[in-house]
């Protein structure tokens, strides 16, 4: 039996694309390198600052940057010979993860004004900052007391603090809003092969009950609460779609194509999700996307002034619409990328005539499938 295909994907072949969504268009800047061969970008704020990281001269390092102002700037590190920076507030304080002097043992960080400092650990060697709000609380992962676990934590005041699981052994904080509500992923009791996407808030970690599912993730939060991550439909983890959770209603995002694989990583307070996705059912080509207006799209026909350009990942969005993430240049590097809007987003009401287009397909899809079954 063929796959059913949904009308958002039959859009596009009727020559019936958004035309909203589709008049939406990038410039986009390659942010370059601090000398080496690649970067990536992973986090931006409302003032347009991102950070990453980027290979040094030689490819021999790779630390965190900075960009603003067209110019890239080395963040350094703790010591080591790799950091990398996950994501940056309003106020331009940077948080990531960076080896240690000892080349073997890796540190939350937060950076600012150029100085970086190491936020320790919950007692066990390595530990990794993932995101922080406008409060300055900064979230991520990290080994217990001899290794013997690895949590979720939030740090604030000096003070890391263990967020605890949702039973198993196993947690990892990826994303904070500016309410100080903190989700992820968590194993559950008695079974340490499967993910349940939290949230926490005044130290309470609630099971966000997969919906039915398992192996599911929360990565983001809007202002509205809005979440998004990502889940498996089947139940069994062959397949994983980028979601959107709000009001306890879930929405599968989908994915590009015929992709099996997507995951959305950010959301702005307008509602606009960016991510990453499989184009083909084997997972051969992955590319960056965003959700806008109901349809997800493909970034790399957003962006008609750069050729030789295959984004991959959309890592981050704010509120101006601006999107930053990994992308392979006509070189055929993979270097950090920002996409500035051209043209206006357009109005909730333009949307509108999108559901007459869809009434035209969704006939033609009815007259084909009809047509085919006849035959048959």
């Amino acid at each position: 039996m063929k796959p059913l295909l949904s009308l958002a994907s039959l859009l596009p072949a009727l020559g019936l694309l958004p035309f909203a969504a589709s008049a939406q268009t990038y410039t986009l800047t390659d942010l370059g390198t601090l000398g080496g061969s690649q970067s990536g970008a992973y986090g931006i704020n409302a003032a347009g600052t991102v950070v990453g990281y980027s290979n040094l001269a030689g490819d021999v390092a790779a630390h965190a940057f900075s960009y603003g102002g067209g110019v890239m700037t080395d963040l350094g590190s703790l010591g080591g010979s790799y950091s990398s920076a996950a994501a940056i507030n309003a106020g331009g304080t940077v948080v990531g993860s960076s080896v240690l002097a000892d080349n073997a043992t890796t540190h939350a960080f937060s950076s600012n004004g150029g100085v970086m400092t190491d936020l320790g650990s919950l007692g066990g060697s390595n530990s990794s900052a993932a995101a922080i709000n406008t409060g300055g609380t900064v979230v991520g992962g990290s080994y217990t007391a001899s290794d013997a676990a690895y949590h979720a934590f939030s740090y604030s005041g000096g003070v890391m603090t263990d967020l605890g699981t949702l039973g198993g052994a196993t947690s990892l904080a990826v994303g904070i809003n500016a309410s100080g509500t903190v989700f992820g992923l968590a194993t559950t009791v008695g079974d340490e092969n499967t993910y349940h996407a939290f949230s926490s808030l005044g130290g309470v970690m609630t099971d966000l009950g997969i919906f039915g599912d398992i192996n599911s993730t929360a990565a983001a939060s809007n202002a509205a609460g809005t979440l998004v991550g990502a889940f498996s439909p089947d139940g069994a983890g062959a397949t994983f779609h980028a979601l959107s959770f709000s009001g306890g209603v879930r929405r599968d995002l989908g994915t590009l194509g015929l992709g099996k694989l997507s995951f959305a990583n950010a959301i702005n307070n307008a509602g606009t999700v960016v991510g990453k996705s499989t184009t083909d059912s084997l997972g051969n080509t992955q590319h960056a996307f965003i959700f806008r207006g109901g349809f997800m799209l493909d970034l790399n026909g957003a962006i008609p002034g750069a050729p030789g350009w295959e984004l991959t990942d959309a890592n981050g969005i704010n509120d101006a619409g601006q999107i930053v993430g990994v992308g392979e240049n006509p070189q055929g590097h993979l270097d950090a990328y920002l996409l500035t809007p051209i043209t206006a987003v357009p109005e909730p009401g333009e949307y509108a005539g999108l559901a007459g287009l869809t009434l035209v397909a969704f006939g033609a899809w009815r007259r084909t499938r009809h047509a085919s079954v006849a035959r048959n």
